[in-house]
């Protein structure tokens, strides 16, 4: 089944309200993350991309941090971006989403002239980021009781 959506910088307050939406859905309610750790202080002045379905349901979701707010997620290299909270409604998995996603999020980050992502994956999406060019380094690490790795793509 293929569905029409499209994926735009949520730059209206609803539509990052329903980024929001999307990441409740997922992290909080499907993984368990406390929403006091999922939501934080760099929301605000993060970029947020959305996918939205035709009818206007949201979809899918992912931030950007970019200069000092990325700075501590990317060993202090302003040159690289983090990519981040990217989550996908569970209705939607398997349709390209995802991808779309993170490939809008890597033209928002070419447009902030920077010169890769840096991301951190849960392990069991280690596969997913790989098939979009990223690579992992450094050691298994937890966040939100979850195992991540630290992965990069140069764009």
């Amino acid at each position: 089944m293929s569905i029409g959506y499209v994926v735009r910088v949520a730059e209206e307050a609803a539509d990052r309200e329903a980024c929001f939406a999307v990441r409740k859905e997922v992290f909080v309610a499907e993984q368990g993350v406390p929403e006091d750790v999922e939501y934080d202080a760099y929301d605000a002045g993060a970029l947020h991309v959305l996918a939205v379905r035709e009818d206007g349901v949201p979809l899918g979701t992912g931030r950007l941090l970019y200069g000092a707010a990325a700075a501590g997620k990317t060993g202090g290299d302003l040159s690289v971006g983090a990519l981040g909270r990217l989550a996908v409604a569970r209705e939607a998995r398997g349709l390209g989403v995802g991808a779309a996603l993170v490939r809008a999020i890597e033209d928002a980050a070419r447009a902030q002239g920077l010169a890769a992502v840096d991301l951190h994956a849960q392990t069991h999406a280690l596969g997913f980021y790989e098939r979009l060019g990223y690579v992992a380094y450094g050691p298994e690490f937890p966040d939100a009781g979850i195992p991540h790795r630290s992965m990069r793509r140069p764009l």
